[in-house]
């Protein structure tokens, strides 16, 4: 059964004058009733939770971010207001292990982990499980997890968080149900589009192999059975000459003609390793900031480059 906006309902939900409601019956299941021009506010914590949260919750929410664009989203420190914005939102949407920051602010009733939603796949050198079932006793630093966070890279993965995060608000606010799971509907549909346009713009390629920067392309390589190679695991992890000896190795015993640079990320090691493997660099957005245009659109541009780097024929 999901939860509505349970623990200390109306004090979460009573942000500030422009942000007025109350609550019938909190607790599970409970409904948001409005006063005048008030709309339960939803924190959304980097852009592609954001977007979804807009697609999802429309006009009937107020949905604000807490990672500004052109920040790295792995680099937030919260400040005092965004800690407050977190713990009077009716709701915040986030993957756990992407932001340290959000992880320790949230709390369980009024949060909402996208990862919990979608079947997850294991971080570099893990082992595959589902989310939520590591093996007791075994023991993680903290704020890591077994998983790769980065799951909004695979639309469709992303559609099941739109529909669940439908039926979270519907829990919650009674009187929108059928609005919230309508366009939670229309944009799990428009995922699925997008899913069928990678899947077939992938579907031949000269090479199959993705050198990437930093290793946040995991799950647009599990969806599309594409191999990413990263220099680095993370952005902030600078890599040593033997590894980058390997990568090139590697490179040029599979063909690979273009290594993947980033947004928000310096493109200095992948220029480096380009010029040993004779290769040239092209710039694959892992969507962590808010793109030029929208989700969508920046999928889109994504799919077009790897058709152009792999030798990829529809």
């Amino acid at each position: 059964m999901i939860s509505g906006f349970s623990r200390s309902c109306a004090a979460r939900l009573l942000a500030g004058a422009a942000l007025v409601t109350t609550t019938a019956a909190c607790g599970a299941g409970s409904a948001i009733t409005e006063a005048e021009g008030g709309r339960p506010e939803v924190v959304a914590a980097f852009y592609p939770l954001q977007w979804l949260t807009e697609q999802v919750g429309g006009s009937d929410v107020q949905v604000t971010s807490l990672t500004a664009p052109g920040v790295e989203p792995h680099d937030l420190e919260l400040g005092i207001q965004q800690v407050t914005a977190v713990r009077n939102a009716a709701l915040t949407v986030y993957v756990k292990g992407v932001q340290p920051a959000v992880d320790d602010a949230v709390e369980p009733d009024t949060s909402f982990d996208a990862a919990t939603a979608v079947k997850t796949i294991p971080a570099a050198g893990g082992h595959a499980e589902e989310h939520g079932h590591a093996e007791e006793g075994a023991e993680e630093h903290e704020h890591e997890v077994a998983y790769d966070p980065h799951l909004w890279l695979d639309p469709s993965r992303l559609a099941t968080v739109a529909t669940k995060l439908g039926e979270r608000l519907a829990a919650a606010d009674a009187p929108r149900a059928k609005a919230y799971q309508d366009r939670a509907a229309k944009t799990a549909a428009a995922l699925g589009t997008l899913d069928q346009e990678l899947a077939q713009g992938l579907g031949t390629c000269k090479t199959r192999t993705l050198v990437t920067a930093h290793e946040a392309f995991g799950y647009l390589a599990d969806r599309y059975k594409l191999k990413q190679v990263g220099i680095t695991l993370d952005p902030e992890t600078e890599p040593s000459p033997t590894r980058i000896s390997e990568v090139a190795k590697l490179a040029k015993a599979e063909g690979v003609t273009t290594i993947f640079t980033e947004t928000l990320v310096s493109p200095k090691v992948a220029e480096v390793l380009a010029s040993q493997v004779g290769a040239r660099t092209a710039v694959l957005d892992p969507l962590e900031s808010k793109p030029s245009g929208d989700y969508m659109s920046a999928m889109r541009d994504n799919l077009r480059t790897l058709q152009t780097a792999l030798g990829c024929t529809a």
